[in-house]
C-alpha cells in the first residue's frame, strides 16, 4: 500500500510547485481574519517547505534528461493544461523556490504585519511563476502569466500612497496593455495552426506555407513584443525602475525573478516554435534580439552612474543584468546559452540581496534616505559595508563570483562575427556599473557624518539580515560548483536546441496531438 501510495505521488508530483502555493494560499486567507500572524507564518512555512521538497525532487528527475509529461485532469491536450518538465522547467522551478525562501524570512521579520494579505498573494504569485515555467501551451502561459501578475499588483500596491502609489499604476496599466497584446497574438497564431499546443505548433511552423509564414510572422512578432515588455528589452523597459525602486524591499527582491519570466518564454518559443526545424521562421528575430540587448545594457549602464536614488540604481542593475541574458540567449549557441543559463540565477539572487540590503540600509541612514547626492550619518556601518560590498562584487561581475564566470562564459562563447561589439558593450558596461557602484559606496560609508549623539542607532534584524547573507550564500555556492553547474547548463542548452526529443516526449504521451496540418 506504502508503495503504491510513492507511486501515485511520483505520478502527480509534476503539479505540486503549482497545487502547493495554491492550497497555502487558499487556506492563509481563510486564516487571516481569525488568527494572529504568527500562525499564518507557521502555514506559510509549511508551504515553502513542501514546495522546496518538491523542486528538489522534479530536478532530480530532470537531471538525466528526461521530458515529463503531464496531463491535468486527462483532458485533451487541446483543452487542458499540459505541464512538461524537462532541465530548464526544472532549473526555473528551483530558482523561484530558492529565491522566495529568504524573501519569506525577511518578511517575517515584521514588514508582513503591515501588507494586507502579503502571504496570500505571495503564494499565488509563486504558483503562477511555476505554472508559467511548466506549462506546455501558449494560452495557459498567459493564464499563468496573468495569476502572477494579479498578484504582484497586490504586492506592490498593498498600503501603497504617493510615489509608490503611481509607480504601482503605471506598472498595472502597462501590464494590462501587454497582456491585451498577448490574447491578439494567441488569436492569430490559432487562426493559422489549429492549436496552441507550443511542440505541436513548432511542429506545424515547419510546415507553413509562404502565405502561413506571413501570419507567423505577424503573430510571432506581437508574441516577442509582449515577452520582451514583460522582461523589460529597450525601448519597453521604462516601467522597471521606477516600479521596482518604489517596490517594498521583499516585493523587489521576488520581482528580481519577473523580468526572467519574460526572458524564460523568449528562449523556450525562440528554440521550441521557431528554432532550426522551423524552416523560414527559424531564428525568428533573432538578430533584432542581440541589437535590443546590446543598446539595453548600455542604457542600464549609464541609468547605474547617474542614478540619483539607491534603490533605482538597484533596479537599472536588474534591467542590466536583463540585457545581458537577451544577448546570450540571441547569440543562439550551446556554449552561449549554457553561460545565459548560468548567469541567470547568479543575477537573480545577487540583485534580490542589493534589494533586501538597501532596505536594511535606508533605515540606518538617517533622514537622508536614499538618496545619494547628500551626506548623513549611518549607523551598524561596518556589517552592512561589508555586505554591500560582497554584494556589489557579484552584481558587477568582478572575480572571483559567479557573475565574473558567467560574464566570462559567455565572452568565451561569443561567435567571431560579433566579438567586438559584444565584448565592448558587456566590458564598457560593467565597468560603469563598478564605477556607479563605487559611488553609492563612497556616498553610503565613506562619506558620512557622525552619528547624533543623543540618538542610539537602531539595530539590525538578525532575521533580515539573515535573509540578505543567505541570498549572497547562494552566490558562493555558485561559485564554488560553477564546473558542475555550468556542466548542467550546457546539459540544458543542448536539450533546448533539440526540441524534436521534447515534441517527441509529447506525442508519445499524447496522441490526440497527431493531427493534420490544417
Amino acid at each position: 500500500m506504502m508503495q503504491t501510495l510513492l507511486q501515485s505521488l511520483s505520478q502527480h508530483l509534476l503539479i505540486a510547485p503549482i497545487l502547493i502555493p495554491v492550497l497555502t494560499g487558499a487556506l492563509l486567507l481563510l486564516l487571516e481574519r481569525k488568527h494572529e500572524v504568527r500562525i499564518l507564518r507557521i502555514v506559510a512555512w509549511l508551504g515553502m517547505t513542501l514546495l522546496a521538497i518538491a523542486s528538489v525532487a522534479l530536478l532530480r528527475r530532470a537531471l538525466h534528461g528526461d521530458i515529463d509529461i503531464y496531463l491535468l485532469a486527462d483532458w485533451p491536450a487541446q483543452i487542458g493544461i499540459v505541464l512538461v518538465l524537462d532541465r530548464l522547467a526544472a532549473l526555473m522551478v528551483m530558482t523561484t523556490t530558492l529565491l522566495a525562501i529568504p524573501v519569506l524570512l525577511y518578511a517575517c521579520a515584521g514588514w508582513d504585519r503591515r501588507a494586507l494579505h502579503f502571504h496570500t498573494l505571495l503564494q499565488i504569485q509563486l504558483a503562477g511563476l511555476n505554472g508559467a515555467f511548466l506549462t506546455g501551451d501558449l494560452f495557459n502561459l498567459f493564464v499563468f502569466f496573468e495569476v502572477l501578475l494579479i498578484a504582484s499588483y497586490g504586492l506592490l500596491l498593498s498600503g501603497a500612497r504617493g510615489p509608490r502609489l503611481r509607480a504601482g499604476m503605471h506598472y498595472v496599466v502597462f501590464n494590462i496593455a501587454a497582456s491585451t497584446l498577448f490574447l491578439i497574438a494567441l488569436a492569430v497564431l490559432y487562426a493559422v495552426l489549429g492549436t496552441l499546443n507550443m511542440a505541436e505548433m513548432a511542429a506545424r511552423i515547419a510546415l507553413a506555407t509562404p502565405t502561413q509564414a506571413t501570419l507567423l510572422r505577424t503573430g510571432g512578432g506581437l508574441l516577442l513584443l509582449v515577452f520582451c515588455a514583460k522582461a523589460a528589452l529597450l525601448p519597453l523597459y521604462m516601467w522597471l525602475p521606477d516600479s521596482y525602486s518604489r517596490a517594498p524591499a521583499a516585493v523587489a527582491a521576488l520581482f528580481a525573478i519577473m523580468t526572467k519570466v519574460g526572458l524564460y518564454a523568449v528562449l523556450r518559443t525562440g528554440t521550441l516554435m521557431f528554432g532550426s526545424n522551423a524552416g523560414e521562421l527559424s531564428g525568428f528575430a533573432r538578430q533584432w534580439l542581440l541589437v535590443a540587448g546590446l543598446v539595453t545594457i548600455v542604457l542600464a549602464a549609464l541609468g547605474v552612474l547617474g542614478a540619483a536614488r539607491l534603490r533605482a540604481a538597484i533596479a537599472y542593475l536588474v534591467l542590466l543584468s536583463a540585457g545581458t541574458l537577451f544577448v546570450a540567449f540571441s547569440l543562439g549557441s550551446a556554449d552561449t546559452l549554457a553561460a545565459g543559463l548560468y548567469y541567470l540565477p547568479h543575477s537573480t539572487f545577487a540583485a534580490a540581496a542589493l534589494f533586501l540590503l538597501t532596505d536594511l540600509i535606508l533605515r540606518v541612514r538617517g533622514d537622508t534616505g536614499e538618496l545619494l547626492r547628500q551626506v548623513a550619518p549611518i549607523a551598524n556601518k561596518t556589517v552592512l559595508s561589508v555586505l554591500f560590498l560582497l554584494g556589489a562584487i557579484a552584481i558587477s561581475g568582478l572575480p572571483p563570483l559567479s557573475g565574473f564566470i558567467g560574464k566570462l562564459a559567455l565572452l568565451m562563447a561569443t561567435p567571431e562575427y560579433v566579438i567586438a561589439p559584444v565584448w565592448t558593450v558587456i566590458l564598457a558596461s560593467s565597468l560603469l556599473s563598478i564605477i556607479g557602484i563605487a559611488r553609492m559606496g563612497t556616498q553610503l560609508f565613506w562619506r558620512v557624518e557622525p552619528y547624533p549623539e543623543n540618538q542610539s542607532p537602531p539595530p539590525l534584524h538578525r532575521q533580515e539580515t539573515f535573509a540578505v547573507v543567505l541570498l549572497l550564500g547562494y552566490v558562493f555556492a555558485m561559485t564554488l560548483a560553477a564546473q558542475p553547474l555550468l556542466d548542467f547548463a550546457e546539459a540544458i542548452a543542448t536539450q533546448i536546441l533539440h526540441p524534436a526529443d521534447y515534441l517527441q516526449a509529447l506525442r508519445e504521451t499524447l496522441p490526440q496531438l497527431r493531427e493534420p496540418m490544417p
